[in-house]
């Protein structure tokens, strides 16, 4: 998210609390592989989620977030033949709700992919009157399970206008705080990962702590730094996402 920051704002300073606070999922995408994969699929339009390196998005036609994916598909051409990258779990669910038949790059959240269904039905059934309330990123068998999937944003919408009381999480636990602070009178149940601990943390996003920001602004490093015709052609599936989501 920070490279997307300085692609759109190149003429802007982009701080990082921690350089190595990146994304299992962009790293699940090296860009020399996903060059190999375009060319063997030349006739192809490519829509990248925006969880993706900077060197990705620039050979992206289109760029997505969770929120967009399906409006955005459903709008290119009936006939146009579609790789989706880099996390397949969302590709499959794109491809559902859009009624779009998507070429899928292998992916995947190494948080959204470590969910017990095992653990998810016996919370379940400790807590029957309860909702379980999905990211799209997550696994196929448990988004079938799943009372309502969506982005992280419709997640916070959804406690708020459902009249459940209790709702299971199955995205980032860091979510469960903003749940907390916007519902503080509904329950929310952190699902155990398939080793059998709450420990579905996302370990990049925990790079980032207090101490580090602190330091990043005082000292104002470090920066995020990127070859100008890297920015040059991410910006183009970028701006192509925010004019269509208009």
């Amino acid at each position: 998210m920070a490279e997307t920051a300085k692609i759109l704002c190149p003429d802007k300073t982009v701080l990082i609390p921690d350089i190595e606070a990146g994304c299992s999922l962009a790293n699940d995408c090296p860009a020399d592989e996903f060059k190999k994969f375009r060319e063997a699929n030349p006739d192809h339009y490519v829509v990248s989620y925006i969880n993706c390196t900077a060197e990705v998005k620039a050979q992206s036609d289109l760029i997505c977030t969770s929120s967009n994916a399906v409006s955005l598909v459903k709008k290119l051409p009936k006939d146009k033949k579609i790789i989706f990258a880099p996390d397949q779990n969302l590709g499959r669910w794109v491809q559902k709700n859009s009624g779009k038949e998507l070429k899928l790059w292998p992916g995947s959240c190494i948080v959204h992919e470590t969910f017990s269904e095992e653990a998810l039905m016996k919370l379940k059934f400790q807590n029957p009157d309860s909702k379980i309330i999905a990211h799209p990123e997550c696994s196929q068998n448990l988004l079938v399970l799943a009372d309502f999937i969506g982005s992280t944003s419709k997640l916070l919408d959804f406690i708020s206008n459902d009249s459940s009381k209790t709702f299971m999480v199955l995205t980032e636990p860091g979510i469960i705080h903003q749940m907390k602070r916007k519902e503080p009178n509904k329950n929310f149940i952190e699902v155990p990962d398939i080793e059998g601990c709450k420990c579905n943390e996302c370990p990049y996003m925990k790079l980032n702590t207090l101490e580090k920001i602190l330091h990043c602004i005082k000292h104002k490093n470090p920066s995020i730094e990127l070859e100008s015709k890297i920015i040059k052609k991410a910006y183009t599936p970028l701006k192509r996402m925010l004019d269509m989501s208009l």
